[in-house]
């Protein structure tokens, strides 16, 4: 029974000297080692032997199949590796020829200025903290304090996800404060963290995007109160829009995670055209924030008796656009080379205090 094994043995490698194309080793694969394959037929013939035979035969055919496969593979990467060659050799490029500088790329102003958030914030003791886009209903509004009638939770406003048999329907996040009931319930106070990233809204105009960015705050220690956050929003705008005063209102405002709550305001006056932040006779709301509701700390395992924080988020678009004299929210997505290259940033502009956020 070991010759015709033999003689296969022969035949195959025969054959494979031959091919020089992986189409043509493929073909041969199939036909040994394929459903009708030389050596599958062999291996069927086994049926009709004896047991003691099956042993002795079966131990030389599984032998040969693994060394001519073996052969079959080495083969193959040899063929692959000279195509490659080939390929490269034909492909070189000339890495003498000048750049052309219609092609030079920039930093998004969406990256620069979350590059700029964590700058200002780390300065000021936060760290930065993340979480997944797609969340449970807990996350995102059950320990938030958001009641089950809450206009939020309506399928007009937020985008849910197609809940498996037996599973709770997942939500694509409507703001980043998931990630601070994250920290809550991983982590021991105090903490500082902000938590910068995308989140998702039914809505769609010139300021309204259904994916945009926010950043969120969020502080807790057991002496903390409105006058902490007060004194970090004036830094922080006063960093950002790179003005030595702002001048700020805090106006009264609810949101269901914070009591109190409050929207904030800074002065602006246009002139020439211009929008100018930090001095004059109107107003703009930036960012909404408060003092966390004892409800949410209980949600997360917190005692609302010994600590307490603040919040506060804001869109980083609205900021980028404020800064940076942006008219349409529109515009950050549309890929417009030209858009790009009159608001984006050189990449090695990093935004540092010292040097200057957007210098």
């Amino acid at each position: 029974m070991t010759q015709p094994l033999s003689d296969m043995r022969d035949q195959f490698k025969t054959e494979l000297a031959a091919q020089n194309t992986i189409e043509s080793i493929e073909n041969l694969r199939i036909g040994y080692f394929g459903k009708k394959g030389k050596i599958t037929g062999l291996m069927r013939g086994m049926a009709a032997l004896s047991i003691e035979e099956k042993k002795t035969y079966g131990a030389a055919l599984n032998a040969l199949k693994a060394e001519l496969f073996s052969e079959l593979e080495s083969k193959k990467q040899k063929i692959e590796k000279a195509e490659l060659d080939a390929k490269l050799a034909s492909e070189t490029i000339d890495m003498t020829l000048p750049p052309r500088p219609e092609q030079k790329g920039s930093i998004h102003p969406i990256s620069q200025t979350i590059a700029e958030f964590i700058e200002i914030f780390g300065n000021l003791g936060f760290s930065v903290a993340e979480g997944p886009d797609i969340e449970t209903d807990f996350n995102n509004f059950g320990a938030l304090n958001f009641p089950d009638d809450h206009p939020a939770r309506l399928e007009h406003d937020t985008f849910y996800m197609q809940a498996k048999d037996g599973e709770e329907r997942k939500v694509l996040r409507t703001h980043t404060s998931p990630v601070q009931i994250r920290t809550m319930l991983k982590q021991e106070p105090p903490f500082r963290i902000i938590a910068p990233g995308r989140t998702y809204r039914c809505d769609d105009d010139a300021t309204h995007s259904p994916n945009f960015h926010q950043i969120e705050g969020l502080a807790i220690d057991t002496n903390i109160n409105m006058a902490h956050l007060k004194w970090t929003l004036q830094e922080f705008c006063k960093t950002y829009f790179e003005v030595d005063h702002v001048k700020m209102r805090f106006r009264p405002s609810y949101f269901p995670f914070v009591e109190p709550g409050a929207e904030v305001d800074i002065g602006c006056h246009k002139k020439n055209g211009v929008l100018h932040i930090g001095e004059g006779d109107d107003w703009m709301e930036i960012l909404g924030c408060g003092m966390v509701h004892p409800n949410v700390l209980e949600s997360c395992g917190i005692d609302p008796e010994k600590y307490q924080g603040f919040a506060f988020g804001m869109g980083i678009e609205r900021a980028a656009m404020l800064k940076h004299g942006i008219s349409d929210l529109r515009r950050f997505y549309e890929s417009d080379v030209r858009w790009l290259q009159h608001y984006g940033f050189d990449g090695t502009q990093i935004p540092t205090l010292t040097g200057g956020l957007s210098a």
